[in-house]
């Protein structure tokens, strides 16, 4: 039977591929696959994976025809793997030697859905330890007691899909599984839905993944229109948190971060495309818009002066000519 299935998508990382397939070898075990998704990458990075398939113990090859980012790569992963337990690594991040043996011990030890873990964060030469905002350590409690409060940062802020590991039942229950064809923000809708249904967590102080932010070829890197699928992901967090038994009481927490994060993208604009500028901030306005209006006032009046009136100067913004927010 296999212990623990690895979900690794690539796509064009055939310069950091060679260090993570080593550091995957450095974890191998005989009751572990490597579950090695290559999203029709148009480098040398298939030729790198096919010779992982042989080389690398543990390993199951699956190629995408036609690139369908992160997330629908994921759930083939997904949708491959046998393990009772299954975790995530991004193609071109890496671990530390024997981490997932301390991982998988972590999570049978506390006998939780899902446990979240601390992470590396690597930008050029430089290291930072980063930590999963959730203050009890290796206590089993419930996922949605860690969704507030609203104004302060909380475990469904650290949406790192590679930061944890997870029980099968969650794949089984429908949980584990990603919005189709998102091409960033894809694990926002994804760690809500965790923490909204999943009935058991734990956070562990155990560091192991290396993080490499920064990389050219990244989606956070690249101002394109891609860089919008962030409304749609979080248009889904709000309208399934509004659904939500404990909706008066969580909806805050979901639109206060929606604002904070159209905020993060307008205080940044010059990084996009002329048109992706004018799109984002469209988009935008429609956005704010459709949220739950008394709940946008609560939180607006809770931000910082400079965040509040740029949001509130683009609630104003006339409406988009039909088709401009599609």
């Amino acid at each position: 039977m296999v212990k623990l299935s690895v979900i690794v998508p690539f796509y064009n990382v055939q310069q950091y591929a060679p260090d993570t397939l080593k550091s995957l070898r450095a974890n191998a075990r005989q009751d572990f696959e490597f579950i090695l998704v290559d999203d029709c990458s148009r480098d040398e990075t298939p030729d790198i994976l096919a010779r992982a398939e042989r080389e690398l113990p543990g390993a199951v090859y699956v190629r995408h025809e036609k690139n369908g980012g992160l997330a629908t790569a994921r759930n083939t992963g997904i949708d491959t793997a046998r393990g009772e337990y299954l975790t995530f690594l991004d193609g071109d991040d890496w671990l530390a030697p024997g981490y997932y043996e301390q991982l998988l011990s972590s999570i049978e030890d506390l006998g939780c859905d899902f446990v979240r873990t601390d992470h590396v964060q690597c930008t050029a030469r430089a290291r930072s330890v980063h930590r999963v905002p959730h203050g009890r350590r290796g206590v089993v409690l419930d996922p949605r007691d860690a969704i507030l409060p609203s104004d302060r940062s909380t475990s469904v802020d650290y949406a790192y899909a590679w930061a944890g590991i997870y029980h099968r039942r969650l794949v089984d229950r429908g949980l584990l599984h990603f919005t189709d064809g998102l091409r960033t923000a894809e694990d926002r809708p994804w760690i809500w839905k965790l923490h909204r249904e999943a009935e058991s967590f734990a956070t562990v102080g155990l560091l192991g993944v290396f993080y490499r932010r920064g990389v050219a070829s990244s989606l956070t890197q690249i101002g394109d229109v891609r860089q919008l699928d962030f409304i749609r992901a979080f248009d889904q967090v709000v309208a399934e948190t509004a659904e939500d038994r404990d909706a008066e009481k969580l909806l805050p927490k979901a639109v206060r971060t929606y604002c904070a994060i159209i905020s993060h993208h307008l205080g940044s604009i010059e990084r996009f495309e002329p048109a992706v500028a004018r799109k984002l901030k469209s988009m935008s306005a429609v956005a704010l818009r459709r949220m739950p209006q008394g709940v946008l006032d609560e939180a607006l009046d809770s931000m910082d002066v400079q965040r509040a009136t740029r949001l509130r100067r683009l609630r104003r913004r006339p409406a988009p000519a039909a088709g401009v927010a599609a």
